[in-house]
């Protein structure tokens, strides 16, 4: 079938095909909901390197992450060229417009993976993702008591954050920069936040990144901030039973929210009576110089310095061992 997309012909191949099994939502579906949250969605992609989470035979079957532009590409979605640590390269698909975001779910595209970079300059950060991680033994309302924390934490800084939740157990908390930082830059400022909020959450919050090491509490995942380290987008559906989507949502409503009041039917209602709460986001831009001068402080003062990158990033210089603790203790 057909659809019209703010003016743009986009073709949906098999719409029947069920996507969520448990709710028997199709691909249809899917489409209809992007459609619905279209401004949202797209407000989030729009000029960004994305990354598509593929499920071609829905949430049941396998999927793919499609880093690179596909053969096919319509000329009207433009592309921008990023780089990996690795020092490969690739064209990625920057979304301009919401048929974009259709065509991509046509592909079996149910989360999208923009960078926090814009087209126009894929080295400098433009926002600021603080990833908010329950493990085992932890829950989303968990996730909130950290949220609150880290919002009062900003707000000494000069900050003002934009939460919402991840789609899963977790909380991710946005906030919009002037384009003038590193991915590094943006690293150590997530890194320096994670620090305080642990002294100030005894127990309760991390930024040990070895799985082991963290206990039941709030992994404050710096690495999100990484190169080519991505979260899903605002109103991204997951690839969960219930349909859920990734939502903004305003700060006086965290406590009594759960995870699954926001799936593939709610979203759009919701969407229809409030609007993008992230609308708000655009216009704002913030400084990092209080957070970066806090991680040199930390480094100064108390000797914390650089923590583990993800194993396919090169070892950065002051980086301590990428062993895992328990391995580490064997071999002494």
């Amino acid at each position: 079938m057909e659809l019209d997309v703010a003016g743009r012909t986009v073709r949906l191949s098999n719409p029947d095909k069920v996507y969520y099994p448990e709710r028997g939502f199709t691909k249809l579906d899917v489409a209809q909901y992007y459609l619905a949250v279209a401004d949202g969605v797209l407000r989030g992609l729009r000029d960004r390197p994305t990354t598509l989470q593929r499920f071609p035979d829905g949430v049941d079957g396998e999927f793919f992450y499609q880093k690179r532009a596909p053969k096919g590409l319509p000329d009207w979605l433009p592309t921008a060229r990023i780089e990996f640590p690795s020092g490969r390269s690739a064209d990625e698909i920057c979304p301009t417009e919401p048929a974009a975001v259709l065509w991509a779910a046509n592909l079996g595209c149910l989360t999208f993976h923009p960078w926090p970079v814009r087209r126009g300059d894929t080295d400098h950060v433009d926002e600021l993702r603080i990833d908010l991680d329950p493990q085992p033994g932890t829950d989303f309302h968990d996730a909130v008591r950290a949220a609150h924390e880290l919002r009062a934490l900003l707000e000494e800084y000069g900050l003002r954050g934009w939460p919402k939740s991840s789609g899963g157990r977790g909380l991710h908390v946005y906030v919009p920069l002037e384009p003038e930082w590193t991915f590094t830059d943006g690293r150590h400022a997530v890194i320096a936040l994670g620090r305080v909020l642990e002294e100030r959450m005894p127990g309760r919050v991390t930024t040990a990144w070895w799985k082991e090491e963290r206990g039941e509490r709030i992994f404050v995942d710096y690495n999100q901030m990484a190169r080519d380290r991505t979260i899903a987008s605002a109103y991204s559906l997951r690839a969960r039973p219930r349909a859920t989507a990734s939502t903004p949502l305003r700060w006086e409503e965290l406590d009594d929210a759960s995870p699954e009041d926001f799936d593939l039917r709610t979203v759009p209602a919701r969407f229809a009576e409030l609007g993008d709460l992230n609308a708000e986001m655009d216009g704002k831009a913030f400084r990092l110089d209080g957070l970066l001068e806090l991680y040199e402080k930390q480094l100064r003062d108390e000797g914390l310095g650089e923590l583990p990158y993800p194993p396919d990033h090169p070892k950065a210089e002051g980086e301590p061992t990428r062993v895992q603790p328990s391995r580490a203790r064997k071999r002494t």
